[in-house]
């Protein structure tokens, strides 16, 4: 061998040296920076435990979209999800989880149900009222004549509370709803503001008044409706209540409109911040709840890391007696594995739920699995006859058509998972899958750096026994 081939030699043995050093140092420094940044409530960056792990509440809501076209219910459903998201953030509640979720996707009446997951929140009866704080915001036209029957009835009730009016018709037609939906809502909301009358408009001079302006959809739809009912009155509710029903003298434009109903100042400024905060696009009805108290949230959450830990240490024992040198490379490639999980547990952030962290042993077992078959190739190219240097190069990179192949396939079964589950499943599909991709990352590229750099040499008793698997010597 020439001098030039010597000194090159040595240049790529120090640099895969340099690799593999830089490699553990990064680990260790991850490693200590994910245990570091853990450690109690203080920590910098604490993982994000969901309802299942931390305790809290649960609320399932049905929404209302019967009135709305089955092409705009999915981004009214987003905007439901917005609007009670922003309205519990408001009012302090940690991390909160709201998803949309359709009970079925075969029949066309599909139910929307809306789930808000509030952990470290277990009063439902306070949880329920951060909700329900949000209002409803309806604009329906007045048919006169439905109303006109609607006060008479009314009115024979309230002579004869006895008396059983049924079957009511007028000029042939069965009685209907006096009040007409016309798709104008608080989904269009732009922002609301706290005015006081100037006594016009037969209005009491200072008296609270709610200003409202419509974002660029809800002001061409609004403009729209009182030009096509001029002369006909425009009632306003809010939370099913009726605040007042002006009449339309002319076409409105500019989406601007107003709400008066003998507002006091207080009950004025708190209906600005409300609306503001998020009118609810569609009415919802609690379907149920459910409370995870602290203490089972723990319990949970030591089960799972005590399964993890367990699971680790047996496949690290086994890896390291079958497998020998190439096992204990693969431990410490596990060992950042983990540790990269973890650091992306962070900064995603991922929520962890108890079937997260089943995701996450179970994509341990993959990383595992990719070592196994890295270390089967390489002892091939051993009893090839190869030296350690080729049978480690020809086992990877053997190795790596398999790995990819399988590792493709559990990332597609993860996508599926995550696109058509649950939100339970979602939280496991989602570990899932990023634990596959890194592990496909530590396997191959970890485990070569580490093993690559170790001066083997086969033709000794000790080498041998090192490199050989099994019952092998």
């Amino acid at each position: 061998m020439s001098q030039r081939e010597e000194i090159k030699k040595e240049s790529d043995s120090f640099i895969r040296l340099f690799r593999a050093v830089v490699v553990v140092a990064v680990g260790v420094a991850l490693g200590y920076f994910v245990y570091s940044s853990s450690l109690g409530n203080g920590g910098s960056h604490p993982f994000k435990f969901g309802l299942d792990l931390a305790g809290g509440s649960q609320l399932v809501y049905i929404a209302d979209v019967s009135s709305v076209k089955k092409s705009e219910i999915p981004d009214l459903m987003q905007t439901l999800r917005e609007v009670i998201e922003r309205r519990i953030n408001v009012f302090g509640v940690s991390e909160p989880n709201v998803q949309v979720e359709t009970s079925s996707f075969v029949s066309e009446d599909s139910a929307q149900r809306l789930i808000v997951e509030l952990p470290g929140v277990t009063d439902i009866d306070e949880a329920i009222k951060q909700i329900g704080q949000t209002p409803l915001l309806e604009f329906k036209l007045v048919d006169q004549k439905a109303m006109a029957a609607k006060e008479t009835i009314d009115k024979m009730k309230a002579e004869n509370p006895n008396a059983i009016v049924d079957n009511v018709k007028i000029q042939g037609e069965a009685l209907t709803d006096p009040y007409i939906n016309t798709g104008l809502t608080g989904r269009y909301l732009k922002r609301a503001e706290l005015v006081f009358g100037n006594g016009n408009g037969g209005g009491l001079s200072n008296e609270p008044i709610v200003s409202i302006v419509f974002n660029d959809e809800g002001a061409a739809l609004f403009e729209k409706i009182t030009k096509e009912n001029v002369g006909e009155q425009l009632a306003i509710f809010l939370d099913g209540s009726m605040m007042s029903a002006p009449r339309i003298n002319e076409s409105i434009a500019g989406g601007k409109a107003v709400i008066s109903g003998n507002f006091t100042p207080t009950e004025a400024g708190d209906l600005v911040r409300n609306l503001n905060f998020g009118a609810l696009p569609v009415a919802i009805t609690l379907d149920s709840t459910q409370t995870i108290g602290g203490a089972l949230g723990d319990e949970a959450l030591h089960a799972g890391l005590y399964a993890g830990v367990v699971g680790f240490l047996a496949l690290s024992v086994f890896m390291i007696l079958w497998y020998r040198l190439p096992g204990v490379i693969s431990v410490l490639a596990l060992c950042l594995y983990v540790v990269i999980m973890l650091l992306l547990f962070k900064f995603i952030p991922v929520v962890l739920t108890a079937a997260g962290i089943a995701g996450l042993i179970l994509s341990i077992g993959l990383a595992v699995d990719a070592n196994v078959l890295i270390a089967e190739r390489m002892k091939e190219e051993l009893r090839a006859g190869k030296t350690v240097a080729e049978a480690i190069q020809e086992g990877f990179d053997r190795a790596w058509l398999a790995i990819r192949d399988s590792n493709i396939a559990h990332i597609i079964a993860g996508v599926i998972l995550f696109w058509f589950g649950t939100s339970l499943i979602k939280g496991f599909a989602l570990v899932f899958s990023i634990g596959v991709v890194v592990s496909m990352f530590s396997a191959i590229t970890i485990s070569r750096t580490l093993l690559i750099v170790l001066p083997i040499d086969t033709k000794t008793r000790l080498g041998r026994f090192l490199m050989s698997s099994g019952f092998s010597r």
